[in-house]
């Protein structure tokens, strides 16, 4: 069986699969690195990816974890990914998030406001618990505002326009940060938002199961 990396979304770490059993999968969670002034995604693919030692690897990417899985694909060969509330390219991101990019006008929103966590961040979620409330209130509060900014800004300015090779893609028909509309998805989750690693975690649980011995 082959070694799984997890690479989690932006802004929050592997908490988001605490309530998925991984069980007899050899998985490993690879965290974030710091990123270079100016980097492009590209090149911090290239400088993450020396953290995957194993030949052949599935890859599994929640939301940015996902795009940055896409770019690392591009590098080293990978028996498969699996992406979950992502996209496999840029056209699958909601249109007026590559109009921000190319206007540049991420950078004008202040930072701070990637900190809060409200009624509208819940809604955007799809938070649908307290105890969720709470794991999202303390992520944000843990997040690394510069990376949190410079990645957005990747993300805008994405310029992968393929598909992937071996790809399963998961993902929600509630999703209000990547809407399913664009999505070419293998597997839709009913009600599922982009929290779903953490209130529809049994089912996602099943669906990776299947697919990393597929």
């Amino acid at each position: 069986m082959s070694k799984i990396y997890v690479f989690s979304g932006l802004g929050v770490d592997k908490r988001v699969f605490d309530n998925i059993n991984f069980e007899t999968l050899d998985v490993e969670f690879i965290d974030w690195i710091e990123h270079l002034e100016n980097e492009s995604l590209e090149n911090y693919a290239l400088r993450i990816s020396k953290k995957i030692n194993y030949v052949n690897p599935i890859l599994i990417g929640l939301s940015f974890g996902g795009i940055l899985a896409v770019e690392i694909s591009k590098i080293i060969k990978v028996e498969k990914l699996i992406l979950i509330a992502s996209a496999k390219n840029k056209f699958e991101l909601p249109l007026i998030y590559r109009i921000f990019g190319k206007l540049n006008l991420i950078k004008l929103i202040p930072k701070k406001i990637f900190k809060q966590q409200n009624s509208i961040t819940n809604w955007i979620f799809g938070i649908e618990s307290d105890s969720e409330k709470q794991l999202l209130k303390e992520i944000l509060q843990d997040t690394d505002l510069d990376f949190f900014s410079w990645a957005i800004n990747e993300i805008t300015n994405w310029k992968n326009e393929t598909y992937p090779e071996n790809c399963f893609h998961i993902h929600g028909n509630k999703d209000k940060i990547i809407p399913i509309k664009n999505i070419k998805a293998d597997v839709v989750i009913e009600n599922g938002g982009h929290f779903m690693t953490v209130n529809k975690a049994k089912e996602i649980e099943i669906i990776i199961k299947k697919a990393s011995q597929i």
